[in-house]
């Protein structure tokens, strides 16, 4: 299977990586099993976590997806196959986001901890306290990259000013590492914030860039086509203020677009963002072994320009 370079690191991923928020939420160990080795026997090899991951659910601490993709490796002997890629910073508890040195520091060995692992491929800012200088964070990347424990930092969620200031940073010290990686949120639906905010800083400093809720939270799947339809997932409500005019109108684009190529309004969705300049790969999580079917698709569909440009427009 075809895999791109991650911005100017060494680090190559398939076309689509594995969003595993869904693991010790909205499927169990078992599952996560069978759908890891689904993924992997098809040639994908990455990975998309965070140690926030499943915080929200009840009685979890956060931390339990990191603990299931550990245990999979372990038992499957396969850590050097994989492309691990895990966030810091979110709210572990602690009542605020933090992106210190001495709180990063402390955070890596608890996911390395829980991941079975000595060392993290790709360590992402995962939210910005808009406190702690930016310096200091990538000072401490820096350190960890020295010691082994992670091979480069990337990050999400951050304005574009203070991605800006973190690549500035990088560049007039050099004894700072450089984020080589971005997330957004974008997809057919959510494409303002990204592609009229950090798109072209992505773009001028050759970031690679890595698209979650890239299916938006399952509507791009076809799956939700009224509030009827809310109830059939968790993540459901997540959904609902994406059934406006515009939403129907890119529905009914993929309706069509993926009759065309017989494909699913899923896939052809990933194939979109795929073909998207400066787009390295979409995350896509799955909670069926039909799901990972759809990723199969998406990365063998050759999508023509015309249809690109019909679903730019229908989501324009």
């Amino acid at each position: 299977m075809e895999k791109r370079r991650l911005g100017n690191s060494d680090l190559y991923t398939a076309p689509i990586v594995f969003g595993g928020n869904v693991f010790g939420w909205t499927i169990n160990k078992e599952q996560s099993f069978k759908l890891l080795d689904a993924f992997f026997d098809l040639g994908f090899n990455a990975i998309d976590t965070a140690d926030v991951y499943s915080r929200w659910v009840d009685d979890n601490e956060g931390g339990e997806s990191e603990t299931i993709i550990g245990e999979w490796m372990k038992d499957r002997g396969n850590r050097n196959k994989v492309l691990l890629i895990t966030k810091v910073g979110s709210d572990m508890g602690q009542g605020k986001r933090d992106l210190s040195k001495a709180y990063i520091l402390e955070a890596v060995d608890k996911s390395l901890g829980r991941l079975q692992t000595d060392y993290i491929d790709l360590y992402l800012t995962h939210w910005d306290d808009e406190v702690t200088p930016v310096e200091e964070t990538m000072k401490a990347y820096g350190e960890l990259i020295e010691a082994g424990k992670i091979r480069w930092a990337g990050a999400s969620n951050l304005s574009p000013e203070r991605l800006k200031a973190s690549l500035e940073a990088s560049k007039k010290d050099d004894s700072l590492p450089r984020y080589e990686v971005f997330q957004p949120e974008y997809n057919l639906y959510d494409r303002q914030g990204f592609e009229e905010g950090v798109g072209s800083i992505c773009k001028e400093h050759g970031l690679g860039v890595i698209t979650y809720y890239s299916l938006a939270s399952g509507f791009l799947s076809g799956k939700y086509r009224g509030e009827e339809d809310l109830s059939k997932s968790p993540r459901g409500e997540n959904v609902k203020k994406y059934l406006d005019d515009r939403g129907q109108r890119i529905l009914t684009a993929l309706d069509g677009v993926s009759k065309e190529y017989n494909t699913t309004p899923a896939a052809l969705s990933l194939s979109w963002l795929m073909n998207k300049p400066g787009i390295t790969a979409p995350i896509a999580s799955a909670t069926k072994l039909e799901h990972i079917e759809s990723f199969r698709e998406a990365v063998e569909l050759d999508l023509k320009k015309e249809s690109m440009r019909e679903l730019d427009k229908a989501s324009s």
